[in-house]
């Protein structure tokens, strides 16, 4: 079988095991920049042009390089419908690391130029948003509190916390401080039972991020959704009309209804997100805590990633990886954080969570090191890593898979 590992394959093969490769229904996909010109055209609300005066102050947020978003074409489809106007943009970072400046050029090509790495030390407070633990203020980076007009790029995918991502979370996210992002993601929210992976309705932490957009003033986003094959749609206008329209999409292409369990799940990543264990550990916990669980008691899933960058570079990725390195064993990890942590440190809680009763292997890594120092192992490849005669599920695509129960 070949699997994906970075922005190339790898090939397993495991003779002595029964084998089945989930298929989801997939979708036929687009051509970015046609549906994206197409959605502009036939937005939810208000059109886009109708938004914006000659000379406003313009500031589109746009996603990091943890994304695979089409952000150049994006950022060229709003432009092209845009005035004559003073353009900002700014590249939602949240917690994670900054772009350089060659990533800027891959991401945002004629626009890198333009482009603004978010700093969460340069926030301005814009209002207060309350839910299940209380109230938070709302800071965004200087460049959107004091923009005319707030627009946003997105991709609409499986997401553990907000169901799915895109939308308001760009820019509430991804141009915010630590008080939201510590507040969204912190014991309290995530422990909500509607907080889970596919689920936008009646979605706590959903629900935050949409109404700090509304502090934030983000009058129009233009989002995409995407399968294994590429885009399936594109979709404009209100943010959450936008969310519900993409996710709806990428329900019906990703879906796969199953109520078996297996000895070991093997989880396709790879680029962008198996750059490093803070955004490939993603699959681990997507498998292990979605709809259903594939995986039996005592069982194990099994991630092929390169991990260039080890744990992480961000301030994010450090506290995620120094909450595992230091703990003795997952269920004590788990209970010590339910009383909180910084933010950037949820990821480690949320593996703690599926490290309880499911060990992580991750093979072909380029630091296999920072796996075991992290509760979690290391193998050279997936032949390594799977015992002769395990029943085996192979998910291909483990972050935008959603399994389902028939």
């Amino acid at each position: 079988m070949q699997l994906p590992l970075g922005t190339g394959t790898v090939e397993a093969s495991l003779p002595d095991c029964e084998v089945r490769t989930v298929e989801h229904p997939g979708g036929e996909t687009v051509d970015p920049a046609e549906a994206a010109r197409a959605a502009l055209a036939n937005p939810h609300g208000p059109a886009l042009d109708s938004l914006v005066d000659p000379a406003d102050d313009v500031t589109i947020v746009v996603t990091d390089v943890t994304r695979a978003t089409p952000d150049d074409v994006l950022v060229r489809a709003m432009v092209d419908r845009l005035p004559d106007c003073d353009l900002s943009i700014l590249v939602g970072l949240g917690l994670h690391r900054p772009m350089t400046d060659a990533e800027l050029r891959d991401g945002l090509g004629e626009f890198a130029a333009h482009a603004v790495n978010h700093d969460p030390e340069a926030t301005v407070e814009v209002g207060t948003v309350g839910g299940v633990a209380g109230d938070v203020p709302v800071r965004v980076h200087s460049l959107v509190a004091e923009a005319d007009c707030v627009l946003s790029t997105g991709m609409v995918e499986p997401h553990q916390y907000a169901g799915f991502s895109g939308g308001a979370k760009t820019v509430a996210i991804g141009a915010g401080d630590e008080s939201l992002i510590g507040y969204t993601h912190g014991p309290d929210v995530l422990s909500h039972p509607n907080v889970r992976l596919g689920r936008i309705e009646d979605n706590p932490f959903r629900d935050v991020v949409d109404r700090a957009g509304d502090a934030v003033g983000l009058d129009f986003c233009l989002n995409v959704t995407k399968g294994p094959d590429g885009i399936l749609g594109a979709s404009a206008g209100r943010p959450r009309d936008v969310v519900a329209d993409l996710a709806a999409t990428a329900r019906d292409a990703l879906s796969v209804p199953l109520s078996t369990t297996y000895d070991a799940v093997i989880g396709g990543v790879g680029a962008p997100k198996d750059a490093n264990l803070y955004q490939a550990s993603r699959a681990a916990t997507y498998l292990r805590l979605g709809d259903h669980n594939p995986v039996r008691e005592g069982g194990r899933i099994v991630l092929p990633a390169r991990l260039p960058e080890g744990a992480g570079e961000g301030t994010g990725e450090r506290r995620f990886y120094e909450r595992l390195r230091d703990a003795t064993d997952p269920e004590s990890l788990y209970e010590t954080m339910r009383a909180g942590y910084d933010p950037g440190a949820q990821r480690a809680f949320v593996v703690a969570r599926a490290l309880r009763d499911t060990d992580v292997y991750v093979t072909n890594a380029e630091h296999p090191e920072v796996v075991e120092e992290c509760l979690m192992h290391a193998a050279a490849d997936v032949a390594e890593a799977i015992p002769p005669g395990s029943r085996v599920l192979v998910v291909p695509d483990a972050l935008n898979t959603l399994l389902v129960e028939p």
